[in-house]
């Protein structure tokens, strides 16, 4: 009995399933581009005048960083990654959005991915908890 209680209020826990949820969902978004391409990036990149081919950063935030923060692979690491991931899509494609709000639910516009950066900042300060694979090191 005390090991079901000690469990289901485990801080490790929660963080696995936040590791599991905030890398599981922004997975969907890596394998698009990775199957689809980064050239709608690159566009919008080359368009304030940077140079395109680092659209490729965000493939690999999305797709490397959020298997390293599913498995617990440095997770702090790959945590900073991704909430750069994350500021950087703000920037780019909502900064119009910012603090508008939606017509349709009246929560913030750019709720979701302020919520992934959120729940990156999270994982940055904890790290991946006694369920990560590199539990205990500097980087996790």
């Amino acid at each position: 009995m005390k090991f079901e209680k000690d469990f289901l209020r485990s801080t490790d826990f929660g963080l696995l399933l936040l590791r599991i949820a905030l890398g599981g969902l922004m997975l969907f978004h890596g394998m698009h581009k990775l199957i689809y391409g980064v050239g709608f990036i690159g566009d919008m990149l080359a368009a304030i005048g940077l140079p395109s081919f680092i659209a490729y950063g965000s493939l690999l935030a999305e797709l490397v960083a959020s298997l390293m923060i599913i498995c617990g692979i440095w997770t702090r690491l790959a945590s900073v990654v991704f909430a750069g991931n994350m500021v950087v899509a703000i920037l780019m494609a909502h900064a119009s959005e910012m603090f508008s709000l939606s017509p349709m639910t009246g929560g913030l516009v750019i709720e979701l991915p302020l919520l992934y950066l959120l729940g990156a900042a999270v994982l940055c300060l904890t790290g991946g908890g006694r369920f990560a694979v590199t539990k205990g090191t500097v980087l996790d």
